[in-house]
Order: C-alpha cells, then sequence, then structure tokens
C-alpha cells in the first residue's frame, strides 16, 4: 500500500519540466520548527534593496526585481550565450493565520531567511446546554 497520494508523485514531476526561469531563480526551503515556520530562499545577485516581503490574507509574498544595467560598451558586444536573468520575480507561500507583527527578514550573501510564528491558537469551543 501506498501512503503516498498519486497527485504528489505528479507535482514533482511537473514542476522539474515546466517550471519556468524565473522559479528556478527563487528556489527555497521551508521547515517548521518550535511554533514558527522559517523559509530560506536563494536569490543570489540581487541587493537586499532590490527584495521585498510582504503579507496579506495568511498568504507571504516575496518579489525580487533585477535590473539590466546597459551602458554604450555593451552595444558593441556580440553575444554567443546569455545565461543571466533579468527581470521581476515573485514566489507567495499560503501560511495561514501568520503572527504578521513577528515576522523577521534577514538578507546575507544571497540567501533570504524569513522567520514566521504562528499565532497562538484560542480554544473557541463552546458547550451548550441541553434544556
Amino acid at each position: 500500500m501506498d501512503l503516498m497520494p498519486r497527485k504528489f508523485y505528479l507535482d514533482d514531476i511537473f514542476d522539474d519540466f515546466i517550471s519556468s526561469r524565473k522559479e528556478q531563480m527563487m528556489k527555497c526551503d521551508i521547515y517548521e520548527k518550535d511554533g514558527t515556520y522559517h523559509i530560506e530562499m536563494d536569490i543570489p545577485g540581487l541587493k537586499k534593496d532590490e527584495i521585498s516581503v510582504e503579507t496579506k490574507d495568511g498568504y507571504l509574498t516575496i518579489k525580487a526585481e533585477k535590473k539590466e544595467e546597459v551602458n554604450d560598451d555593451d552595444k558593441e558586444k556580440n553575444y554567443i550565450r546569455r545565461e543571466r536573468t533579468y527581470g521581476k520575480y515573485e514566489r507567495s507561500f499560503y501560511l495561514g493565520d501568520l503572527d504578521e507583527d513577528n515576522i523577521n527578514a534577514s538578507f546575507e550573501n544571497g540567501m533570504l531567511k524569513i522567520t514566521v510564528p504562528k499565532k497562538e491558537q484560542v480554544d473557541s469551543k463552546k458547550v451548550i446546554e441541553i434544556k
């Protein structure tokens, strides 16, 4: 008996074959530890001021933009191959009920690290008296 849902395998296969270059630019690891979500994302070649982190309705969105710097020398170049990409990049993650006031983000050496504490669950159970 297989404990992994079939959809799980198909998602991985399709992600490997149809992911865009822009998605490849923002690879990340997400894990939970001690009631806090941790996101570690590689964003090489960008500066801190080219990246933004936002939250809205339980979604955490990371945006980045790398602008191509063109000077007069570039007009003379006849490129054989160009692999470096420029443009806008964006990834969103649904994390549910976030503690938005205590989210922390740091960026160093091309790695963005974000910690998102979970909101404490309030037990809203109410017992109704039967008459």
